[in-house]
Parts: C-alpha cells; sequence; structure tokens
C-alpha cells in the first residue's frame, strides 16, 4: 500500500497489534522481526526512516572493545556475534575494515585498566602496547570459530612506518584488528523496512507521521505532510524514539527519565592527502586527552570524530565551532606533516546515543548495553503496556531487536515461527559473493536489460542484488544522466522516489544517496533532483520553490554545508 492507502485504511480500521514509534535502528530491527512473524505492526515517525540518533553514526559495525574496559563483557560478545552476521547478512552495504591503533607508550595504562573495571578511577588514561594486547586477544576471543574477519596484527615502529608513511613516527607500536565498515547506513535501514512490509501484507510503514497523545485504549497520530490527525488502538506499544524516549512517554501521559544520551559529532572532509595516508584503514586512537577518536575511510572522503558530551536535549544536537576545531586539530596526534583545515570540510553531523541515565563521572563510562523498560497498568491510564527500548547501538540491532520481538510476541499469545540470524538484508540476498559469480551475474544483468557493464557495476556497488529490480526499472523508460550530477541518471532517481517512500527532497539528498554527505551537491544540483522529485509527487511551482529553499536551509544550519 502507498502512504494515503494507509492511512485511510488505519481511519477505516484502527485496531492493530503493536504501534512502534521512532523510526531508528531499533524500531526497524524490530518492525522486521514482527512483521516476519505476521504481527500486523505499524512503525511511525515523526521524521524520515533513519533520520535521527540513527543517522549519526561513525558508520562502524564493531565490537566495543573498548567497552572491556567497562566491564561489559556480554555486550561485547554479542557485538562481536551480530558484527559478524551483519557482514554475512547485507554485504553490499557492511564489509570487513581494518582498524589500525597507532600506541606511543609500552606500558601505560597497566594499573589504570584494573582499577576502571572495579570502578575505583574514572579520569581517561592512556593505553600502551601491553594493555592494548590484551584487550585484542580478548576481543578475538570473542570471535571463536567464526573467523569471518581476521586475527589481530601488531607492527613494530619500523614496519609501521614502513606500511605508513606519513605515521607520526614517536610510535612504538601499531595494532590492527577487523570490525566492519557500514557503507551506507541509512539504505540498511531502509531496505529492513522494504523487506519487512514485502514479507508482510500487514506491516506497514510511515515516515513523518507523529505521536500525538495517548489516552484509554487509543493513541492519536498526526499526518506531518497534511496536518490530518487520525486515532488508532494498539494492543501494544513499543516506544524506540532513542534519545526521544522520554518526550514521547510524555505524549502518553506518562513521565519517565530513561534516557542519558550523550552527543557525538563527526566531520567529512574531501582531504585527498589525508585519505591516501590511510589507505583502506580506520584509524582509532586517543587523542591527548584520553578521548577515543578516529579517522575512517568514507568512499574517497575521511570521516573524523567523534566527540561524547552530556546533553540535555536531543534537538539541541548541533556540531559547535570548538568540536571542529578539536577534530581539525586531533589528526596531528598521527599524521603531524598533514595540515587539516575548515577548508576541508564538506559535512558535519551529530546525534544523541539513546544512553541509560548514568552517575559516572565521564562519558566514556555510560553503559553502551540495551534493556526494555516496560510501563502498564497501575503505572499508566493507558489500555496498553509501552515497552521502551533503552540503549542499543548499530551493531547489536538485531539481538536487540529480537530480544524485543520475544517479549512482544509472549505478551500477543503469538509464537515464533522465523528468526533473522542468518536472513540477508535487502540486496544481500543471494549476493554474488566472488569475484567470478560477480562477474557472470553483471553479464546476465547486461543481457537482460541492454544497460552496460560499467553501468550495472555502479547500480551493483549501490543497492546489491536489487540492482536487478533498479536496472528493470531504467530499461522500462527513456533515461539520461542528471546533468549535475552525472553519476545518476533521472530514472535511478525516479525509481527511489516511487519505491523508496520519499516525501522531501533530503530523503533523497540525505538518506536515499550519500550525495550531501560526500559533498557532492551544487544549487544546480539541488534545483535539478527537487525538480524530478516535484514533478513526480505533482507539487507546483511554489511548493517546488518552498522545498527547495527548507533543503537549503536544513543543509546550512544542520551539516555545515553551504551552497
Amino acid at each position: 500500500m502507498n502512504r494515503k492507502e494507509i492511512i485511510s485504511s488505519l481511519k477505516s480500521n484502527p485496531k492493530i497489534s503493536v504501534l512502534i514509534v521512532g523510526a531508528g535502528i531499533n524500531g526497524i530491527g524490530t518492525f522486521r522481526d514482527l512483521a516476519l512473524n505476521g504481527v500486523d505492526v505499524l512503525l511511525i515517525d515523526r521524521g524520515d526512516f533513519c533520520s535521527g540518533a540513527s543517522a549519526a553514526s561513525s558508520h562502524m559495525a564493531h565490537g566495543g572493545i573498548r567497552y572491556l574496559e567497562n566491564g561489559e563483557f556480554r555486550l561485547v560478545r554479542e557485538a562481536v556475534v551480530e558484527r559478524n552476521r551483519m557482514i554475512q547478512n547485507a554485504p553490499h552495504i557492511v564489509s570487513p575494515l581494518p582498524t589500525t591503533i597507532p600506541i606511543f607508550k609500552y606500558f601505560s595504562g597497566i594499573l589504570n585498566a584494573p582499577l576502571k573495571f572495579l570502578g575505583w578511577l574514572d579520569k581517561p588514561s592512556e593505553r600502551g602496547s601491553l594493555i592494548i594486547k590484551l584487550g585484542l586477544m580478548m576481543y578475538d576471543a570473542y570471535t571463536g570459530g567464526q573467523r569471518i574477519v581476521p586475527r589481530h596484527r601488531f607492527y613494530s615502529r619500523k614496519e609501521s612506518l614502513k606500511r605508513w608513511g606519513k605515521l607520526n613516527p614517536e610510535v612504538v607500536n601499531t595494532a590492527v584488528y577487523y570490525d566492519g565498515l557500514i557503507s551506507n547506513p541509512e539504505r540498511l535501514a531502509l531496505e529492513l523496512v522494504l523487506d519487512a512490509e514485502a514479507d508482510n501484507p500487514r506491516a506497514n510503514a510511515l515516515n513523518y507521521v507523529s505521536l500525538v497523545s495517548g489516552s484509554g485504549r487509543t493513541v492519536v497520530l498526526r499526518d506531518e505532510q497534511s496536518d490530518e490527525t487520525c486515532e488508532i488502538e494498539p494492543r501494544l506499544v513499543i516506544n524506540a524514539a532513542g534519545p526521544w524516549i522520554d518526550f514521547a512517554n510524555h505524549s502518553l501521559g506518562v513521565t519517565t527519565h530513561y534516557i542519558g544520551g550523550t552527543k557525538g559529532s563527526h566531520l567529512v572532509l574531501n582531504h585527498p592527502e589525508l585519505r591516501a595516508a590511510i589507505g583502506d584503514h580506520e584509524f582509532f586512537f586517543e587523542n591527548k586527552d584520553g578521548r577515543i577518536v578516529l579517522i575512517f575511510p568514507l568512499q574517497d572522503r575521511v570521516l573524523i570524530g567523534t566527540s561524547d558530551i552530556k546533553i540535555d536535549h536531543p534537538d539541541n544536537a548541533y556540531c559547535t565551532d570548538e568540536e571542529v576545531g578539536y577534530f581539525l586539530e586531533m589528526t596531528a596526534r598521527v599524521f603531524p606533516e598533514i595540515k587539516v583545515g575548515r577548508e576541508h570540510i564538506v559535512f558535519a553531523f551529530s546525534g544523541v546515543r539513546p544512553l541509560v541515565g548514568s552517575a559516572a563521572k565521564t562519558t566514556g563510562q555510560f553503559s553502551r548495553d540495551h534493556h526494555i523498560e516496560v510501563l502498564s497498568g497501575d503505572w499508566t491510564n493507558l489500555g496498553y503496556p509501552v515497552y521502551s527500548l533503552v540503549g542499543g547501538k548499530w551493531t547489536s540491532f538485531r539481538a536487540f531487536s529480537e530480544e524485543v520481538t520475544d517479549k512482544s510476541l509472549q505478551f500477543l499469545g503469538v509464537k515464533r515461527n522465523k528468526n533473522t540470524r542468518d536472513l540477508p538484508i535487502g540486496g544481500g540476498r543471494r549476493y554474488p559473493r566472488s569475484a567470478e559469480e560477480r562477474a557472470k551475474y553483471i553479464a546476465g544483468l547486461a543481457a537482460w536489460t541492454g544497460l552496460s557493464r560499467e553501468r550495472l557495476e555502479t547500480l551493483f556497488e549501490r543497492y546489491g542484488s536489487r540492482a536487478e529490480v533498479v536496472a528493470g526499472f531504467i530499461n522500462k523508460g527513456e533515461d539520461a544522466p542528471v546533468v549535475s550530477l552525472p553519476e545518476y541518471t533521472k530514472r535511478e532517481m525516479l525509481f527511489m522516489i516511487q519505491h523508496e517512500k520519499v516525501e522531501h527532497l533530503d530523503d533523497l539528498l540525505l538518506r536515499r544517496t550519500m550525495l550531501a554527505m560526500l559533498g557532492r551537491l551544487t544549487r544546480d544540483a539541488i534545483n535539478e533532483v527537487n525538480d524530478l522529485l516535484g514533478n513526480a509527487l505533482g507539487w507546483d511551482a511554489a511548493q517546488k520553490s518552498a522545498e527547495a529553499e527548507r533543503t537549503l536551509r536544513l543543509l546550512a544550519e544542520r551539516y555545515r554545508v553551504r551552497l
């Protein structure tokens, strides 16, 4: 069903089993798992899918090696297993990522690490080769016989400087271990939504629909596009609003104080010298103040971050001038000869981690684990329980969603008959793993669609095996490149508009593609794509103009993109 049909259906038949509020990765993962098990479920978000905290990730699928120091062994074990599952289930988006730790001391942190574990020390401290070696040995052990990624390796100063010519010569060692690169988290989230709806016609997802209020057995929703409201009657509400969980509960008439999130900001740089220096490796290290930071390969750009700052309201999460200055200076810790300035910034973003409130003195000690808070009975005046999903991270979304789904199925009296552990995601289905299989696959698509192999390689890189559907759509009409963005064509854009729930221009530029994040946009590009979108959605000239201005304002205010 399309958007209008879903809303019309809700108005005529308001009873549903599960309402999920918040279409970040935890809400989307739970939506897919419930849909897979035949539950009638509605997913809503006041913005676009994966446009809040889940859009502000470091693009990593990782086990959280530094969480070992906080004693969060269960979380690390779970995350390492889930990282491997992501690489297996979404190979078109998640791939092994070699991660290099530059180390400047041999024995530093030997006492600090156990004292932190015991809770007797809370200040940051630099970790030396010995502590990092022990941590990586434990990290590898959690993978067990599941050798999806290689074991870690240690290199001497001489070997390190040979491998990375512009590395700081003061290093004593480097350590290389493997985590996962999530090349496009927003597309991964979207494909989970589309998979869920395809698996179950009683599973529906709506972006730009907000939670207004709740009382008795009803919940009032508002369509942010039309400003119309409707009432539904869920048996269960799952609050997956991330850092906005307490605000969503307040809308339901319930006061909670579950979230004590921290802000994480990042910059994206167009810096060929730095990009060449890191190669295909992420550099993950401690800055001089003890903060864990990263330099990360993102296509031909460089992603650097991240901060970890306490924040009261998630709507106020912006990358500040102070953070920008910190990020630009931190590269000198590892690559002192490479000069990085504000002129290299093409994009900046910030989001709030939905962490549980903590009394820890440093934000690095806030738990990254997840759990479900249940509100029901005498605690509320509602005729349905509310499950609030507190914490969580991209890497462990599937496991957390499975936990929430199991609890929900038990409440609904429904037996689980399918699980997501080995279920491919979107373009990861029937994904050709070897170069030979890929060449055959592309050749077959070329023969079927008549598109060039070069064009199909590009589609395959973007969509995995979903390239078949995209190519089939492109082949059914006359196509031409987008003049200002020749790496895309008009029918490829039209496919996303018609089949991927696009409502606003920034949906296309920020989440269906990575054009904004990679600094590919110009005013001409914005206007050209806006015309394509407006024509497809039936906008008049005034609507097109308003949408272009809205997008330019959003890019400037939130992402530091001024065109």
